[in-house]
Protein backbone atom coordinates (compact mmCIF):
# COMPACT_ATOMS: atom_id res chain seq x y z
CA UNK A 1 0.00 0.00 0.00
CA UNK A 2 2.95 2.35 0.95
CA UNK A 3 4.44 1.56 -2.21
CA UNK A 4 1.24 1.87 -3.86
CA UNK A 5 0.83 5.73 -2.66
CA UNK A 6 4.27 6.12 -3.32
CA UNK A 7 4.09 5.20 -7.00
CA UNK A 8 0.81 7.64 -7.46
CA UNK A 9 3.20 10.10 -5.92
CA UNK A 10 5.88 10.26 -8.56
CA UNK A 11 3.25 9.69 -11.04
CA UNK A 12 1.86 13.00 -9.74
CA UNK A 13 5.53 14.62 -9.48
CA UNK A 14 6.32 14.05 -12.93
CA UNK A 15 3.17 15.08 -14.14
CA UNK A 16 3.72 18.66 -11.86
CA UNK A 17 7.30 19.17 -13.15
CA UNK A 18 6.08 18.77 -17.14
CA UNK A 19 3.27 21.45 -16.16
CA UNK A 20 5.41 23.81 -13.97
CA UNK A 21 7.52 23.83 -17.33
CA UNK A 22 4.67 24.12 -20.09
CA UNK A 23 3.36 27.35 -17.18
CA UNK A 24 6.94 29.08 -17.52
CA UNK A 25 7.12 28.78 -20.88
CA UNK A 26 3.53 30.24 -21.58
CA UNK A 27 4.55 33.03 -19.12
CA UNK A 28 7.19 34.20 -21.03
CA UNK A 29 5.40 34.81 -24.21
CA UNK A 30 5.62 38.74 -25.11
CA UNK A 31 2.55 41.17 -24.48
CA UNK A 32 -0.32 40.98 -26.44
CA UNK A 33 -3.34 43.40 -27.26
CA UNK A 34 -5.71 40.86 -25.22
CA UNK A 35 -2.79 40.72 -22.79
CA UNK A 36 -0.81 44.16 -22.49
CA UNK A 37 0.84 43.73 -19.25
CA UNK A 38 2.32 40.25 -20.36
CA UNK A 39 1.31 36.42 -19.48
CA UNK A 40 3.91 36.70 -16.10
CA UNK A 41 0.36 35.50 -14.41
CA UNK A 42 0.73 32.24 -16.26
CA UNK A 43 2.98 30.83 -13.83
CA UNK A 44 1.13 31.54 -10.73
CA UNK A 45 -2.27 29.88 -12.46
CA UNK A 46 -0.48 26.21 -13.21
CA UNK A 47 1.84 26.49 -10.00
CA UNK A 48 -2.24 26.75 -8.36
CA UNK A 49 -3.05 23.66 -10.92
CA UNK A 50 -0.31 21.57 -9.48
CA UNK A 51 -1.26 22.24 -6.08
CA UNK A 52 -4.76 20.97 -6.58
CA UNK A 53 -3.35 18.21 -8.48
CA UNK A 54 -1.15 16.90 -5.84
CA UNK A 55 -4.01 17.46 -3.26
CA UNK A 56 -6.24 15.81 -4.92
CA UNK A 57 -5.02 12.62 -6.99
CA UNK A 58 -1.58 12.44 -4.94
CA UNK A 59 -3.25 12.86 -1.27
CA UNK A 60 -6.85 11.74 -1.96
CA UNK A 61 -5.51 8.27 -3.91
CA UNK A 62 -2.51 7.68 -1.40
CA UNK A 63 -5.03 8.03 2.24
CA UNK A 64 -8.07 5.85 0.17
CA UNK A 65 -5.33 3.30 -0.70
CA UNK A 66 -4.44 3.54 2.85
CA UNK A 67 -7.60 3.58 4.87
CA UNK A 68 -7.90 0.08 2.09
CA UNK A 69 -4.90 -1.75 3.53
CA UNK A 70 -6.41 -0.92 6.90
CA UNK A 71 -9.51 -2.12 6.60
CA UNK A 72 -8.21 -5.46 5.03
CA UNK A 73 -4.38 -6.19 5.51
CA UNK A 74 -2.27 -8.66 4.13
CA UNK A 75 0.89 -9.72 4.52
CA UNK A 76 3.71 -8.14 2.70
CA UNK A 77 5.90 -10.35 0.36
CA UNK A 78 9.45 -9.97 -0.89
CA UNK A 79 10.05 -7.33 1.13
CA UNK A 80 13.49 -7.11 -0.06
CA UNK A 81 12.32 -5.59 -3.10
CA UNK A 82 10.43 -2.83 -1.48
CA UNK A 83 13.71 -1.87 0.46
CA UNK A 84 15.84 -1.55 -2.56
CA UNK A 85 13.48 0.61 -4.71
CA UNK A 86 12.97 2.68 -2.14
CA UNK A 87 16.98 3.22 -1.09
CA UNK A 88 17.46 4.16 -5.15
CA UNK A 89 14.48 6.20 -4.92
CA UNK A 90 16.15 7.80 -1.86
CA UNK A 91 19.59 8.28 -3.60
CA UNK A 92 17.83 9.74 -6.39
CA UNK A 93 15.20 11.97 -4.67
CA UNK A 94 17.84 13.44 -2.68
CA UNK A 95 19.99 14.64 -5.39
CA UNK A 96 17.47 16.42 -6.76
CA UNK A 97 16.07 17.98 -3.29
CA UNK A 98 20.00 19.51 -2.62
CA UNK A 99 19.32 21.22 -6.59
CA UNK A 100 15.99 22.26 -5.26
CA UNK A 101 17.39 23.53 -1.75
CA UNK A 102 20.77 25.42 -3.72
CA UNK A 103 18.41 27.57 -5.98
CA UNK A 104 16.46 28.26 -3.12
CA UNK A 105 18.82 29.46 -0.73
CA UNK A 106 20.50 31.80 -3.70
CA UNK A 107 17.45 33.61 -3.84
CA UNK A 108 16.78 33.97 0.29
CA UNK A 109 19.42 35.94 1.05
CA UNK A 110 19.04 36.98 4.84
CA UNK A 111 15.28 35.87 5.23
CA UNK A 112 14.25 33.23 7.33
CA UNK A 113 13.47 29.83 5.59
CA UNK A 114 9.47 30.57 6.19
CA UNK A 115 9.80 34.49 5.47
CA UNK A 116 11.72 33.58 1.57
CA UNK A 117 8.59 31.21 0.79
CA UNK A 118 6.13 33.92 1.95
CA UNK A 119 7.76 36.59 0.51
CA UNK A 120 8.88 35.05 -2.96
CA UNK A 121 7.00 35.98 -6.19
CA UNK A 122 8.89 32.85 -7.90
CA UNK A 123 6.54 29.77 -7.57
CA UNK A 124 8.72 27.70 -9.45
CA UNK A 125 11.63 27.87 -6.63
CA UNK A 126 9.86 27.18 -3.62
CA UNK A 127 7.43 24.92 -5.45
CA UNK A 128 9.85 22.41 -6.45
CA UNK A 129 11.49 22.55 -3.25
CA UNK A 130 8.73 21.82 -1.41
CA UNK A 131 7.54 18.92 -3.65
CA UNK A 132 11.03 17.37 -3.43
CA UNK A 133 10.84 17.77 0.92
CA UNK A 134 6.97 16.33 0.37
CA UNK A 135 8.99 12.88 -1.79
CA UNK A 136 11.40 12.51 0.64
CA UNK A 137 9.55 12.67 3.60
CA UNK A 138 7.05 10.45 1.52
CA UNK A 139 10.03 8.14 0.87
CA UNK A 140 11.07 7.32 4.62
CA UNK A 141 7.28 6.83 5.89
CA UNK A 142 7.25 4.01 3.39
CA UNK A 143 10.81 2.67 4.26
CA UNK A 144 9.24 2.86 8.22
CA UNK A 145 6.06 1.82 7.59
CA UNK A 146 7.09 -1.27 5.58
CA UNK A 147 9.98 -1.78 8.26
CA UNK A 148 7.77 -2.26 11.08
CA UNK A 149 4.87 -3.83 9.57
CA UNK A 150 7.21 -6.75 8.48
CA UNK A 151 9.24 -6.75 11.64
CA UNK A 152 6.27 -6.52 14.00
CA UNK A 153 4.10 -8.39 12.06
CA UNK A 154 1.36 -5.95 11.37
CA UNK A 155 0.56 -5.54 7.77
CA UNK A 156 -1.59 -3.11 9.02
CA UNK A 157 1.14 -0.48 9.99
CA UNK A 158 1.57 -0.98 5.53
CA UNK A 159 -1.71 0.82 5.52
CA UNK A 160 -1.00 3.50 8.33
CA UNK A 161 2.57 4.57 6.43
CA UNK A 162 -0.19 5.65 2.99
CA UNK A 163 -1.79 7.60 5.38
CA UNK A 164 1.07 9.19 6.34
CA UNK A 165 2.12 9.69 2.87
CA UNK A 166 -1.39 10.65 1.81
CA UNK A 167 -1.56 14.10 4.69
CA UNK A 168 2.25 15.04 3.72
CA UNK A 169 1.17 15.38 -0.16
CA UNK A 170 -2.14 17.51 1.71
CA UNK A 171 -0.30 19.48 3.91
CA UNK A 172 2.31 19.87 1.37
CA UNK A 173 -0.78 21.04 -1.52
CA UNK A 174 -2.36 23.66 1.05
CA UNK A 175 0.25 25.44 1.70
CA UNK A 176 1.37 25.53 -2.32
CA UNK A 177 -2.20 26.50 -2.96
CA UNK A 178 -2.12 29.11 -0.06
CA UNK A 179 0.78 30.81 -1.71
CA UNK A 180 -0.32 30.64 -4.65
CA UNK A 181 -3.57 32.44 -4.18
CA UNK A 182 -1.82 35.08 -2.58
CA UNK A 183 0.38 35.74 -5.82
CA UNK A 184 -2.60 35.14 -8.00
CA UNK A 185 -4.84 38.03 -6.44
CA UNK A 186 -2.32 40.70 -6.56
CA UNK A 187 0.16 40.08 -3.43
CA UNK A 188 1.98 43.37 -2.99
CA UNK A 189 6.05 43.90 -3.28
CA UNK A 190 8.32 43.00 -0.01
CA UNK A 191 8.54 46.03 2.46
CA UNK A 192 12.40 46.35 1.78
CA UNK A 193 10.89 46.79 -1.64
CA UNK A 194 8.13 49.55 -1.41
CA UNK A 195 10.54 51.42 0.63
CA UNK A 196 13.36 51.56 -2.10
CA UNK A 197 10.18 52.52 -4.28
CA UNK A 198 9.42 55.24 -2.08
CA UNK A 199 12.67 56.31 -1.54
CA UNK A 200 13.33 56.13 -5.61
CA UNK A 201 10.03 58.70 -6.24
Amino acid sequence: SAMLSEAIHSLVDTGNQMLLLFGLRRSKRPPSEEHPFGHGLQLYFWAFVVAIIIFGLGGGLSIWEGIEKIRDPDPIDHAWVNYLVLGIALVIEGGVWRVAFREFRKTKGRQTWFGAVRSSKDPMVFTVLFEDSAAMLGLLAALVGIFLAETLGMPVLDGVASVVIGLILVVTASFLAYECQALLTGEGVRADVRTELKSVA
